[in-house]
């Protein structure tokens, strides 16, 4: 599920082709019509399905239809690769330690309200703090908060702008989804009070 350029969307795809990972995208879903990665999956000849709330005259009828098309395609694990909706409690609910998000800094440090895009790498350097880096975590019913699944740092050069801090940021998103992923495909994925064991 995305709703801007897909660039982590594009990242998993190849790891798929090379065998990196043994999972295929059997569906990509936006609520953003001129997404790039409805055009991502078009190219790759994935289904992409343009799904907005506005097209729903309830939250309850949106989460319906989202529910028969993850049940349709059969989906094993939901990735939210830049995705800008909050995702309902039903739908966490139904797919409980199965939803990954990833997010351009260290969680729990600037997360939460407010906390995408350049937004985030804006906040860091006005912290001060030395290192940055991607999570990917669980979702679960409160924003940016759910269990760490991986997680890698790099330090903060002295001359950093919020745009080259975004560029190696999302280099680093675009290796570690994919080994996200793997994990869960090796079943090396356990969750026990709220935190992630890899084994």
């Amino acid at each position: 599920m995305a709703s801007g350029s897909g660039s982590n969307l594009k990242a998993i795809i190849k790891a798929g082709k090379s065998q990196k990972i043994s999972s295929k995208v059997v569906l990509v879903i936006s609520n953003n019509s001129d997404s790039g990665a409805l055009n991502t999956a078009k190219k790759n000849k994935i289904p992409a399905i343009h799904l907005s709330q506005k097209k729903f005259e309830t939250p309850a009828k949106f989460n319906k239809e989202l529910l028969r098309l993850l049940k349709k395609f059969k989906i094993d694990l939901i990735i939210l690769a830049g995705y800008m909706k909050i995702v309902s409690p039903e739908i966490i609910r139904k797919y409980k330690n199965k939803i990954l998000n990833i997010h351009p800094a260290l969680l729990p440090d600037f997360g939460g309200k407010g906390m995408y895009g350049i937004n985030v790498h804006e906040a860091v350097l006005t912290s001060g703090v030395k290192k940055s880096g991607a999570t990917v975590h669980l979702v679960d019913e409160e924003y940016d908060n759910g269990p760490v699944v991986l997680q890698k740092a790099i330090k903060i050069g002295t001359r950093e702008t919020p745009e080259t801090l975004r560029k190696k940021i999302l280099r680093i998103e675009h290796n570690l989804y994919p080994e996200a992923i793997k994990l869960f495909e090796e079943r090396k994925i356990s969750v026990k009070s709220n935190k992630v064991n890899i084994k």
